[in-house]
């Protein structure tokens, strides 16, 4: 009995640890990936806490631990849908995107071809903004991002390869 307590304790303890350090580690690109998203720092960071928070909550029915990133990102992606659906229920006009700005010197760095990227970008159907975002902001590789996104691979390049596409006319460079 004794034995079996402290293997369970062992099993908490180690589960702690796990979400401990998935949020050290990759906190701050989360909310950068829910910010680009959402468009605002704060909802970003409550995206992001949710996610850990319910991450956490169901650590037990997790199947593969390893997989406990993907798994967060995933629920980072679905939690930006949710508030952009939300979003989207109040305010039933289109709401011009402005990048997020913190102070006066961000917004002096903020060039107006960053400026175009982002609205172009926003302007882009959810899938193809989000494939797009975690191939060239997170730098995930063709599976990592069907695994995040819960597509196929070849889903995820064709996405990726449509939201290129689609970005280009919107900013009017040739292919």
């Amino acid at each position: 009995m004794e034995v079996e307590l402290l293997s369970q304790q062992q099993a908490l303890a180690r589960q702690r640890v796990d979400i401990a350090s998935i949020f050290a580690e990759h906190h701050v690109g989360l909310v950068r990936l829910a910010l680009i998203m959402v468009g605002d720092q704060a909802t970003a960071e409550d995206v992001v806490q949710e996610a850990f928070a319910r991450t956490h909550a169901g650590w037990s029915r997790l199947r593969d631990a390893d997989k406990a990133l993907a798994y967060v990102r995933s629920a980072v992606l679905n939690g930006c849908r949710s508030v952009l659906r939300r979003r989207a229920t109040v305010f039933r006009r289109p709401v011009p995107y402005e990048p997020p700005v913190w102070s006066a010197e961000s917004a002096a760095l903020l060039g107006e071809e960053r400026r175009e990227v982002l609205l172009a970008l926003r302007e882009l159907p959810r899938r193809q903004r989000e494939a797009l975002t975690l191939r060239y902001y997170f730098d995930l590789s063709d599976h990592e991002i069907a695994e995040t996104m819960g597509v196929n691979a070849s889903t995820a390049r064709s996405t990726i390869a449509r939201g290129l596409a689609a970005l280009g006319r919107a900013l009017g460079e040739e292919s």
